[in-house]
């Protein structure tokens, strides 16, 4: 062995590149790049916009959209998710109120699935006047949710809201 190979390592090396500095290098490359990874493909920011998720989410919030999260689960009735419009870069954050094959229909602010009231305890207040008796009622295809967004004291034509198929859900969004 060498001279080289025989002295010790100084303590700021070992502390900042470890004992085998193409091992450490190696390792800080991949952990870069599935950081990168993670954060532009799998949890996408999303950037709450406007008043209609009110008062759970709040006008220029930022939250992240976990893409994964409907890898191996369907999506829930109560979940909020990113809905795509035209690819990934503009996304509507909304919450799924109805799920596929149900009837749904909106009397007075009160969301009814096949008849039956919907307990919704992320909606805190309501102005039944601002959301009048729907006349429509929507059959959901086997492929088909209903999103609305939970400030139910906007008035009702005010709200971006309807059915989107389920290729059209980016994401859960985390709280």
């Amino acid at each position: 062995m060498s001279d080289a190979e025989l002295r010790p390592v100084p303590w700021w090396q070992v502390i900042l590149l470890g004992r085998n500095p193409k091992v450490t290098a190696v390792r800080l490359l991949v952990t870069v790049a599935l950081v990168v990874f993670a954060w532009k493909f799998l949890f996408v920011p999303i950037r709450v916009t406007g008043p209609s998720m009110q008062p759970n989410f709040l006008n220029g919030q930022r939250r992240y959209l976990n893409r994964l999260a409907y890898l191996w689960a369907e999506p829930q009735r109560g979940d909020v998710v990113g809905i795509k419009t035209s690819g990934m870069h503009n996304l509507f954050m909304k919450r799924i109120i109805a799920l596929p094959g149900e009837r749904v229909r909106i009397v007075l602010g009160t969301v009814l699935i096949n008849g039956e009231p919907l307990d919704e305890p992320y909606v805190p207040k309501r102005q039944p006047w601002n959301w009048p008796t729907d006349r429509r009622e929507w059959q959901l295809g086997p492929d088909e949710y209903l999103f609305i967004g939970d400030n139910r004291t906007m008035l009702m034509k005010d709200h971006e809201f309807g059915v989107q198929r389920r290729d059209r859900i980016a994401g859960k969004v985390r709280p």
